[in-house]
């Protein structure tokens, strides 16, 4: 669920990150599972009070609001440049506003437990996307393999053989269209961002402050002001954004920094199982057999799609 500026395979050590925390990565790691497994949830919330465009345009306030505090405080700022807003303000469309927008509105219709295995896809997207629009990622048998067991996982967990039945095709789709526009974005800002100087953080702030400025634009355009502040789902909207969107983000920074993307990257495999969990749990959405099962074979072949084959050796002479 990655929604930043730099590819988590290509970020490297950013000198303007802070000192290395006290607070062991493990825990940070596990934070950051938490925060974007109960995202789905938190989305699911703020849609029972408020349009789903209002809670993306709140999520990315709240969001821009923590990463501005970040920047003031670490004296940061936005980068310059023409060519690089504009770069940014695709990044933000395909990494921010249209996910994020896509998955409230297939919330409306779904369950989050499904949205999250969903958002688990992304991988599977991207490992096929990158092989046409990649030259350097070169394909591998374990990873094709991985890449057809993902998928299979899918299918699973839409019950294919059943037809399909009691399946909201309309709000699956849009879930997994959210997932399929992170890798578009990741492998656009890898062929127009890479390389600008800017810190992370700044790339990041500016994208947020960005897609922002889109859904101010759209909101007003589709939505009416709500009747009554509904002050649970505001709730649930302010954590989004504030937890989901902006610590998630210095979380991630701070475990790429630390233990590197590789490992930073394992997140996304735990995303779906919190997802899950919290949405039997807290929201009493069902659970058939397939959504586990299914679920277990999508994060299989979305892991076997990072594998990357080992660097030759030169032969000892």
């Amino acid at each position: 669920m990655s929604t930043v500026t730099t590819p988590a395979d290509r970020v490297t050590s950013d000198p303007s990150a802070p000192p290395r925390p006290r607070l062991d990565w493990r825990l940070r790691f596990a934070t950051l599972s938490l925060i974007w497994g109960f995202s789905f949830l938190l989305i699911k919330v703020g849609t029972e009070g408020y349009a789903p465009f209002q809670v993306t345009l709140g999520r990315l306030v709240f969001g821009t609001a923590v990463l501005a505090t970040a920047m003031a405080v670490r004296r940061e700022r936005l980068p310059r440049g023409a060519r690089t807003w504009g770069h940014l303000a695709v990044a933000a469309f395909l990494l921010n506003a249209l996910p994020f927008s896509l998955f409230a509105y297939a919330e409306l219709t779904i369950p989050s437990t499904l949205a999250g295995i969903c958002n688990a896809t992304s991988p599977l997207w991207g490992m096929a996307l990158s092989l046409v629009a990649l030259s350097e990622d070169r394909p591998t048998r374990v990873r094709v393999a991985g890449l057809g067991l993902g998928f299979l996982g899918v299918l699973t967990v839409l019950g294919a053989w059943q037809g399909f039945h009691g399946l909201d095709a309309k709000g699956t789709a849009l879930a997994l269209l959210a997932s399929l526009s992170y890798p578009i974005g990741w492998i656009y800002v890898r062929r127009t961002l890479a390389g600008t100087g800017h810190s992370h953080l700044s790339m990041t702030g500016a994208q947020l402050l960005l897609a922002t400025v889109q859904l101010a634009v759209v909101t007003p355009l589709f939505t009416t002001l709500p009747t009554r502040v509904s002050l649970v789902p505001l709730l649930a909207i302010a954590a989004l954004g504030a937890l989901g969107t902006g610590l998630a983000v210095l979380l991630q920074y701070g475990l790429v920094a630390e233990v590197g993307p590789t490992t930073a990257q394992m997140v996304t495999y735990f995303i779906p199982v919190i997802a899950t969990a919290a949405g039997v749990a807290l929201l009493g959405e069902a659970l058939a057999w397939s959504t586990p099962v299914g679920a277990v074979i999508v994060l299989i072949g979305a892991a076997l799609t990072q594998v990357r084959p080992k660097p030759r050796q030169a032969p000892q002479r």
